[in-house]
């Protein structure tokens, strides 16, 4: 008997109707969730680890979150809290009187960076305003022939396109934020078409090169907007006058292939141009030169993201980065930051990370990590277009990391349960893509980091001339094919700037080209169809996000723009027609159809709601207001409740999960099923067509006593320690220099 049996059973004496009585058990079981979970399952477990090490006195190696201070063992961490106290007060008294410091504040997650002895970490947790305690791991980088293949040249998008000029859809107006390791200012890459940069702003990060949001113990739960404190905080973190920002080289490849524009080579060499050429490009520097950096590294970079967004018109942002993390979804600090800045109306792109394949060469299942293990993100995986731009070809990459997520959480009765989300949403072009090299210096220029340590494979071997500041150099990772999708989204939001973030999902996902052969979770929906995802936003009415915030539109309401149009069904790219996949992820591990979706608004069109299996939370962000202070501005931070009931789609919908049925890796079933097989039998008219809608769900859950019988290498946890240790069955050091690149990619 658990603790809602003598509720159910006093229900059921009472007569009350079925549907009540599932209503009320439901209420009570969101309500049993929200009890203080056991102090330990609040707590990392690669931080248990090192707390269970120093009560049994070993002095084991440390690792980067870990330091010895004066003979003592230190932990940097980062604690998540309920919200209850938004200036984090008494919490950040709590670590003083215990002999901790306080790094940085984090009020839009409601999240905190600090450094405290291991022996007070159990202490902490058993506090009833902390949800989660994290180590403050690293992160690291997740290692034009393009708009050809992604379908940006065809009619509907772009009409011509050359080196100089540009006609159609090309981002103008739209802001796209990198957080990586800087963007080159000066080069040509990053000009418009009257040679001004498109680079708006240059902001630095990195700890103990800047100031903090909030420093110290003391402090408000943000700065004012206006005040001499942001300004003085912003001159701090100010990168604009530094041209050459990016000694690494990542971070200018990444945000040429999202936004960059060729200006002239000799006849023979190839256009480089990325897929919004005339986007506005936002630099947030949060790795250093050797493109290596922290967890609060990148919360203060979204942090300042979100708080931008509104000014500046950010309404994409590309993580080609990734955390080792061991955590769910649910308490993850940098799932919870990207969540918010889905929230708040940012539309957040990662990389699914490059291990797809097991240190003995066979592949595996499992590898995606922190951020893209975060349902409300377009997780990217990578593509092999084999050289040319016809699409029958592509196959997805060996490297490309494969779902589903398999990080895991404690419940409310201390079972450890994996999150097993469908993972990635779908891929890009990732393989030996050409783009921006930065270089150090505009006299004299010397390579970046990584181009010089491998100049033969990643310059060398392009055989072109190169004209400075025009530097090339090729790459092969999800993390290039991310800012592909994040280009797309782009010219989506400039095509339709009342999408939602998950509307430009489910759109990108509906409209993707299924690859033959490759699986649900090797794929997700398919290939990038930019062709398809613009003609799609172009027929949906253009107020549905602003009308979303203001609360005005209903579950059921007409999304088509004109009473005369129809939800198109197929694209044709470099002569190759096709029928787009059809397929949208929903709630995690659920698969919907249907002309349906975008007929009609769905409730999780709503970017302030996350669904995920049984969970349905709301995430809102509050608003400065006052005098001076531009309404619905700037963020300050933000509120988080459970949902009960929650309508989450209407009806006329399609439900394909007894398509895909249970999941046998033997069987190609379930989440093993091809993309294209299933997309065929949706095209077709297959699939449960809903009358009433989906209140809760808990889709495509995988068997995991099945799989891992069936002898699948299975990632149990992305344990890593400094990014070269085997944990569990798998290495999880997202952009290690020799795996990221791969140098040549793939033939």
């Amino acid at each position: 008997m658990n603790l809602l049996t003598p509720f159910i059973i006093l229900i059921e004496r009472s007569g009350v109707r079925r549907h009540l009585v599932r209503a009320l058990v439901a209420a009570l079981a969101v309500a049993a969730s929200l009890i203080a979970a056991p102090a330990q399952a609040k707590v990392a477990r690669d931080l248990q680890e090192a707390v269970a090490a120093a009560e049994r006195g070993e002095r084991r190696a440390a690792r980067k979150w870990e330091r010895d201070i004066g003979g003592m063992r230190q932990v940097q961490a980062i604690i998540v809290t309920d919200g209850s106290d938004p200036d984090m007060a008494d919490l950040r008294r709590h670590i003083l009187r215990t002999g901790g410091s306080v790094h940085a504040s984090f009020p839009s997650f409601n999240a905190m960076s600090v450094q405290i002895r291991p022996n007070q970490v159990r202490a902490l947790a058993q506090r009833r305003d902390v949800v989660s305690v994290s180590p403050n791991r690293e992160t690291r980088r997740t290692a034009s022939t393009l708009e050809s293949i992604t379908g940006a040249l065809t009619s509907n998008v772009r009409t011509s396109s050359t080196k100089t000029s540009y006609s159609g859809l090309d981002g103008t107006g739209i802001g796209i934020a990198i957080l990586d390791s800087g963007v080159m200012k000066a080069h040509d890459a990053f000009l418009n078409g009257s040679g001004t940069t498109r680079v708006k702003r240059s902001v630095n990060l990195l700890n103990g090169a800047t100031a903090n949001w909030i420093t110290g113990a003391s402090g408000g739960s943000s700065l004012t907007p206006g005040s001499s404190a942001l300004a003085s905080y912003e001159s701090a973190i100010a990168n604009d006058g530094n041209l050459f920002a990016d000694l690494h080289g990542h971070g200018t490849h990444v945000a040429s292939v999202a936004a960059g524009r060729a200006k002239y080579y000799l006849s023979g060499t190839p256009d480089t141009t990325g897929i919004a050429p005339n986007a506005n490009l936002y630099d947030v520097k949060v790795m250093n030169d050797q493109g290596v950096g922290s967890v609060s590294d990148a919360l203060e970079g979204i942090q300042w993201v979100i708080f931008r967004a509104k000014e500046h018109n950010i309404r994409v942002l590309n993580i080609s980065l990734a955390s080792d993390s061991t955590e769910s979804w649910r308490t993850d600090p940098l799932c919870l930051a990207v969540r918010s800045a889905v929230a708040a109306g940012i539309t957040v792109v990662a990389a699914a990370g490059n291990y797809g394949l097991s240190s003995s060469q066979q592949e595996q299942y499992g590898g995606i990590a922190a951020p893209g293990n975060d349902p409300s993100v377009i997780t990217v995986g990578a593509v092999n277009f084999k050289g040319s731009v016809a699409r029958s070809d592509d196959v997805v990459n060996n490297f490309s990391s494969r779902g589903p997520t398999r990080a895991t959480y404690l419940d409310a009765g201390g079972v450890r349960r994996v999150d097993n989300l469908l993972k990635p949403d779908l891929v890009a072009p990732g393989n030996r893509i050409t783009s921006a090299a930065a270089t150090n210096a505009a006299s004299s220029p010397v390579w970046n980091l990584l181009a010089s340590t491998y100049f033969t494979q990643l310059v060398g071997s392009l055989g072109i001339t190169q004209t400075h500041p025009e530097q090339q150099m090729l790459m092969s990772g999800t993390s290039i094919a991310a800012p592909a999708v994040a280009g797309a989204a782009a010219l989506m939001l400039q095509a339709n700037p009342g999408l939602t973030p998950p509307l430009v999902k489910a759109i990108l996902q509906y409209t993707a080209q299924p690859l033959a052969g490759h699986s649900l979770i090797q794929q997700g929906a398919g290939s990038l169809n930019i062709d398809g995802a613009v003609r799609l936003a172009k027929i949906l009415r253009t107020d549905i996000a602003s009308r979303v915030q203001a609360g005005t539109i209903s579950p059921g309401t007409d999304l088509l723009r004109d009473d005369d149009d129809s939800i198109p069904s197929s694209s044709s790219i470099n002569s190759l027609s096709f029928n787009w996949s059809r397929i949208v992820f929903v709630g995690g591990n659920t698969i919907v159809s249907g002309k349906a979706l975008f007929e009609k608004f769905q409730p999780i069109w709503d970017p302030r709601i996350t669904w995920a299996g049984s969970a349905v939370r709301r995430l809102v962000p509050v608003y400065w207001s006052g005098t001076g202070i531009a309404a619905n501005t700037y963020v300050r931070s933000f509120t988080e409740t459970a949902l009960v009931n929650q309508t989450l789609l209407t009806s006329g919908v399609v439900r394909a999960n007894a398509l895909a049925g249970t999941s046998s890796w033997l069987g190609r079933t379930g989440v093993f099923m091809p993309t294209a097989t299933l997309s065929g039998w949706l095209v077709s008219g297959s699939g449960l067509v809903m009358a009433e809608g989906i209140v809760m769900a808990e889709g495509l859950v995988m068997a995991e006593g099945i799989v891992m019988a069936e002898g699948l290498v299975m990632a149990e946890g992305l344990v890593m320690a400094e990014g070269l240790v085997m944990a569990e069955g798998i290495v999880m050091a997202e952009g290690i220099v020799m795996a990221e690149t791969t140098l040549l990619g793939e033939p």
